[in-house]
């Protein structure tokens, strides 16, 4: 016992308790809005004891009547043992209902919530996790604790004043029984005591295989044509039996701990309802009580050692409960974006809605967490009506520059801003880079980003209010109407996962007349023309150029053969960024491939 006490009194010193509050504070926050529904089901729990309890003295009642230990009206009585049997079950079906309706709604809510908070999440906070990781989390972690809200507290509360009550009933009508109910109290918890703390280890590795399971299939599935182009079906099928059966082996030694403990608990319960019994037995025989009171007092010791265990077996769905918190929690504390300026930089744009918005990056030095300098003390910049492009060898840090004009990444050091025309920090007319700042934005990146669903409602997935003739507009901006119009839905055909169905190179034209659509004096280009033709790839961007809205662009491009219509040309090349001359990019645009002109 001392070293119990000394084992929890070292975990409250180790912060247990105060984690378990805070816990319980987040759940709270979910849980708050279901107030009055959780009251109601909690109540109506309770309603359910007092009923069966009065279920117990009838019954009394009706085996004293029936045994002739006592005269009485034995069809009231009779009666009375249906009327409340149907009570019970009117309460029991009623609480199901509120419990089903309660859990679904907080599911709902703490679903939605996490969800939100995702996708508000710092990008290179949420790049830890994977995406099949986050999935399970978000489903099966919330539904865990959805369900806890029920299971636990307002069930922890109701089991016991079902003790209490009991316990109140026995003693008040023969104490000598609750000696043997009290019985299991301290048997079961020592027995169990063990048990709990491998399961709350085991549940953890359970969730944690389930998440392994989930990574591998989703991330299977999404590359499933790389996985059949490189004949790895074999392979990932040898990987996901490994996968299943660490899976397995996690679950069939939780459950088997599970099990152990079950078997102790039935084996205590039943020696108290066995001793009670025969302690119930032998009162009858000496005339102390009747056989109705022995049936009430083994029902109510039964009920108090079933009751324990109820209580003993919250424990392991506490402990899944706090893991599941504690994972969701890791989630949603995450490092937030700011978007505290978005009303300020739409008014910005706004005001200088005419002549449009640049953008400049001065002095900017990145690296990755963990990791050496990607970029150092870059500057660039792009006014309206221009095209700049971003030259250089792979995995220099083009797109990690672009990633930086969106907020998706922090610097080590530097500043970017929007700034009004072609002004200058200097003229005090700029709006720092923020993730409030990608309402102005319209961004392209490598691959294809199309969504499953028709065409019109990818396109309107950037301007929900779009009309089928601006939708048009945009298609033909980017050199997509041509083969658009002769599909047989037109911008109502459909588009499959991972924009199954089209081309690399027609995906790639209705990404850029989704980015277009949007209007955003912006607009970043990351190799979003690598699969087209160099013809189409020039129309695409001189189209860009010629559109009369005040437009910025910027592109980056291993395509040599387009830089002759751009303004400026930025190389970046060993975590520098250089602006080429006329002559540099004229030398260039003779290359064919800029890459391969790098790597050499």
């Amino acid at each position: 016992m001392a070293k119990s006490v000394k084992h929890y009194i070292k975990r409250a010193k180790d912060g247990a308790i105060k984690d378990i509050a805070t816990q319980l504070r987040w759940v709270y926050s979910y849980a708050k809005d279901n107030r009055g529904l959780i009251v109601l089901y909690t109540v109506l729990g309770l309603s359910g004891i007092v009923v069966s309890l009065i279920s117990s003295l009838v019954s009394r009642d009706l085996v004293d009547i029936i045994t002739g230990h006592r005269t009485g009206a034995l069809v009231i009585t009779f009666l009375s043992m249906i009327g409340i049997t149907l009570l019970s079950t009117a309460i029991g079906q009623i609480s199901s209902y509120l419990s089903t309706k309660i859990s679904l709604h907080v599911d709902n809510h703490i679903k939605a919530s996490v969800f939100d908070d995702i996708m508000v999440t710092e990008w290179e906070e949420l790049d830890k996790y994977h995406s099949g990781d986050l999935i399970a989390r978000w489903n099966g972690d919330v539904s865990v604790v959805s369900n806890g809200i029920l299971t636990l507290f307002p069930n922890a509360l109701i089991f016991t004043f079902q003790f209490i009550s009991a316990l109140y009933m026995v003693i008040r009508y023969d104490a000598s029984f609750a000696i043997f109910a009290l019985a299991s109290v301290p048997i079961s918890l020592f027995t169990s005591r063990e048990s709990l703390k491998r399961m709350q280890k085991g549940n953890m590795s359970s969730l944690q295989a389930g998440t392994r399971m989930s990574s591998f299939n989703q991330e299977t599935f999404s590359n499933i044509q790389t996985v059949k182009a490189f004949d790895m079906v074999k392979l990932y099928s040898k990987r996901l039996r490994v996968l299943q059966e660490e899976y397995k082996e996690v679950r069939l030694k939780y459950q088997r701990i599970t099990i152990i403990n079950a078997i102790i608990l039935t084996i205590v319960s039943l020696l108290v309802t066995y001793s009670a019994q025969g302690w119930g037995i032998y009162k009858v025989w000496n005339g102390s009580i009747t056989y109705g009171t022995m049936t009430m007092f083994i029902t109510l010791s039964t009920t108090l050692s079933g009751t324990v265990n109820n209580l003993i077996n919250l424990f392991p769905s506490g402990i899944l409960f706090s893991n599941a918190a504690k994972r969701l929690m890791s989630i949603t504390g995450l490092e937030k974006e700011d978007y505290s300026n978005k009303e300020e930089a739409k008014e910005f744009y706004e005001k200088n809605e005419s002549q449009g918005v640049g953008v400049c990056v001065r002095d900017l030095t990145y690296a990755y967490p963990g990791g050496e300098n990607v970029l150092e003390n870059i500057s660039i910049e792009a006014h309206p009506h221009e095209v700049i492009a971003l030259v250089g060898p792979s995995g220099e840090g083009k797109t990690t520059l672009l990633r930086y004009l969106l907020a998706l990444i922090r610097p080590k050091e530097g500043f970017g801003y929007i700034c009004a025309g072609n002004s200058q920090p200097e003229d005090n007319n700029y709006i720092n880079l923020s993730a409030s700042i990608r309402q102005l934005i319209a961004y392209v990146p490598q691959g294809n980003t199309m969504f499953s669903g028709t065409i019109a409602q990818n396109m309107r997935n950037v301007k929900e209010n779009a009309t089928d003739e601006e939708i048009v507009d945009a298609l033909k901006l980017a050199c997509a109407w041509n083969f658009v119009k002769k599909l047989p839905g037109g911008i109502n055909s459909e588009i499959k996962e991972n924009g199954g169905g089209f081309s690399e190179g027609q995906s790639q034209r209705l990404s850029i007349a989704r980015a277009l659509l949007r209007r955003s004096p912006i607009l970043l280009l990351d190799e979003a023309t690598s699969a087209l033709d160099m013809i189409t790839e020039r129309k695409v961007l001189q189209n860009i150029m010629n559109d009369k809205y005040a437009r910025t662009c910027i592109v980056t491009t291993h395509r040599p053969t387009v830089l002759g219509i751009c303004n400026r040309v930025y190389l970046i090349h060993d975590k520098q960024c250089d602006i080429l001359t006329e002559e540099e990019i004229t030398e260039l645009t003779t290359m064919p491939l800029l890459e391969e002109t790098e790597k050499s």
